[in-house]
């Protein structure tokens, strides 16, 4: 698996920021009451990711360390005044849906953790590759969350009726409480999953921190993924 393809994988399974790394959880919790919101809100964060991490990742050897935090602000900061404008003009619907959250993409700690940690110390091509699998990562989480949210709260999914007539909505999933819940449920699932893949002897990865396994130095730290010996 090349260096590209390495980084989709991270960050759509190894180092998904929603399950994994549980990073972005403001955006998480608000915004997923149903699965067009998820969808909207991930694929923004993904432009904005992809975009930043191309441009930090060409500055790089420019921008001085002294002010590495505020130039890396700058850039997330004008490119995501250009997704909520073009948001506003060929997408109002989805603009009014996610509201405050579109302009808060700015201060998302994925993209800022993937600017430090990643794109300001590796090439472009690989850069945008690692903002294209944490993107997609994000809007997998986002979006499953919203699906789960929007069948149990209204029995729809993406607007249309998926349950039957005589279903009565749990409307506390689509209130804050449900968000909370539903998270913590597919975490709960995740980690099932986790144990069982562990007692088959598999890799798999633990969050310990927001930093990313790719460009961590310690090499004791729990988040770096060990192969796990069978227990036959």
């Amino acid at each position: 698996m090349n260096k590209c393809m390495e980084r989709l994988y991270n960050g759509l399974i190894k180092e998904n920021p929603t399950f994994v790394l549980m990073l972005g959880m403001c955006p998480t919790l608000a915004v997923t009451t149903s699965a067009i919101n998820g969808v909207g809100m991930g694929l923004t964060t993904t432009v904005v990711l992809v975009m930043s991490n191309m441009l930090i990742s060409m500055l790089r050897k420019v921008i001085p360390d002294s002010v590495r935090m505020p130039a890396f602000i700058v850039v997330v900061a004008s490119f995501v005044t250009i997704v909520q404008f073009l948001l506003e003009g060929f997408v109002p619907v989805l603009y009014d849906a996610l509201g405050l959250y579109i302009p808060l993409i700015v201060v998302n700690c994925i993209i800022l953790g993937r600017a430090e940690s990643y794109a300001s110390k590796n090439p472009v091509l690989p850069s945008i590759f690692d903002g294209i699998g944490m993107g997609l990562g994000f809007t997998v989480g986002l979006t499953s969350i919203g699906i789960v949210r929007e069948v149990i709260g209204a029995g729809e999914i993406f607007g249309f009726r998926v349950m039957p007539a005589s279903y009565e909505p749990i409307t506390i999933f689509i209130l804050a409480p449900g968000a909370f819940l539903v998270l913590a449920g597919l975490v709960a699932l995740q980690n099932k999953i986790k144990a069982n893949a562990k007692k088959k002897g598999k890799e798999v990865v633990e969050a310990s921190c927001g930093e990313g396994c790719a460009s961590c130095g310690n090499h004791g730290c729990k988040g770096k993924v060990f192969p796990v010996e069978s227990d036959k």
